[in-house]
């Protein structure tokens, strides 16, 4: 039996490469149990240079970043000679051809920019690749919390009264943003508008920590998001699996950090910060009352189709304790850990799941392609191009 060649991307210029890393480590894991698949890794290093080959297996090897460059071997994405995309991979020596896999499906691992945002999705559109996950103009959407968020109100879906502003406009007058701000009141949260994980991320309670906060924040984003804080809060997250109206969603989950809203630290700088998200504080199924864990579920697939996904993505909610009033916070349009955990709980293997999110982007692919792809006509006659030479400064 030929195998199918799964190539899973992960890495790129992102303040979460390492966390990419770990969730792509767990997905060729999972895949290897799988007989009919060949799983091929497609690193992008944080300098934005394609690297592929076995060492990229063994995570050990990302210990040292400058060596593990060394051992493997340049790539990128190609056309043989019958016009299928392959990953051609560059092999060292004078007189040495590249060597070309043809690729069944990307898994795109990545989180935050240059990966979960729509940028790489891109780069398999072009090449008519089948891809896992959200397409380019979701997955930018997700990425960006300002504008899922509008979206999502236009719709109906509460959200937190916040203000967003871009570093332009706090040098231009700071002391306005100080007062929209101060109008939401103390506490408040502070957060990059383009990133996850919880990087940037700072709630304040008076102008001293604010300020700070946002020339923190400022480091890793141009565009910034202040928001109210719900008090008391409890932070529930559930996960969505599927395309269009057939939607699958999760279990309710609750992470527990030392604080209430959960912290990079909490995240992947755990005792087992292997596992990622996996290793997390959390309790699931959450112990929330039965109503509140299906408006919950319900809203997460309303968002879900809102914003256009496909594939697999982690909502995140706030909610207020005392009032059970939930607002949407934001969609992880490839969740740290793909939510395996979440799906576990539902009886589905982390390698059920992989090939569940495969089986979906070939769908998404045949969907695509039974479209008419070009458009038949005589624009370039010679009777068009004779009045194209007609017009101004052509010659």
């Amino acid at each position: 039996m030929k195998q199918k060649t799964i190539v899973t991307a992960f890495g790129g210029a992102s303040p979460e490469h390492e966390v990419s890393v770990i969730t792509a480590h767990q997905a060729m894991a999972a895949l290897s149990d799988v007989p009919e698949y060949q799983v091929k890794p497609l690193y992008i290093s944080k300098s934005g240079q394609w690297f592929t080959g076995d060492s990229l297996l063994n995570l050990k090897n990302f210990e040292d970043l400058n060596r593990l460059e060394e051992i493997c071997s340049p790539c990128h994405i190609a056309q043989n000679e019958f016009g299928l995309a392959v990953l051609r991979e560059e092999k060292k020596g004078f007189f040495a051809k590249p060597a070309d896999t043809q690729i069944h499906t990307i898994l795109p691992s990545f989180h935050g920019a240059n990966g979960e945002n729509g940028s790489f999705q891109g780069i398999c559109e072009m090449y008519n690749l089948p891809y896992c996950g959200s397409r380019v103009t979701s997955s930018a959407i997700g990425m960006d919390k300002v504008i899922a968020k509008a979206l999502c109100r236009d719709a109906g879906i509460p959200v937190v009264e916040g203000i967003d502003f871009f570093e332009t406009d706090w040098a231009a007058d700071s002391a306005l943003i100080f007062e929209k701000a101060e109008e939401l009141e103390y506490p408040m949260i502070v957060k990059p508008v383009h990133l996850g994980s919880s990087i940037g991320v700072k709630v304040v309670t008076d102008r001293q920590e604010l300020e700070q906060a946002i020339e923190v924040a400022f480091r890793y984003d141009q565009h910034l998001l202040i928001e109210k804080v719900v008090t008391p809060l409890m932070e529930i997250n559930c996960s969505v699996l599927g395309s269009g109206s057939s939607l699958d969603v999760s279990v309710c989950e609750r992470p527990l950090g030392k604080e209430e809203m959960l912290s990079f630290q909490d995240k992947y700088l755990a005792d087992e910060a292997t596992k990622g998200m996996a290793s997390a504080d959390r309790e699931i199924p959450a112990n929330i009352a039965a109503e509140l864990t299906e408006a919950i579920q319900s809203m997460s697939k309303t968002i879900f189709r809102t914003l256009g996904c496909s594939g697999l993505a982690r909502l995140d909610f706030l909610v207020d304790a005392n009032s059970q009033t939930f607002y949407f916070n934001e969609i992880n349009t490839i969740p740290g850990s793909f939510s395996f955990y979440l799906w576990k709980e539902s009886g589905i293997s982390f390698t059920d799941l992989l090939k569940k999110l495969i089986e979906l982007a070939h769908e998404e692919y045949r969907l695509k392609n039974r479209q008419i792809q070009s458009y038949e006509t005589n624009l370039l006659s010679k009777k068009a191009v004779t009045g194209i030479k007609g017009l101004k400064g052509i010659k």
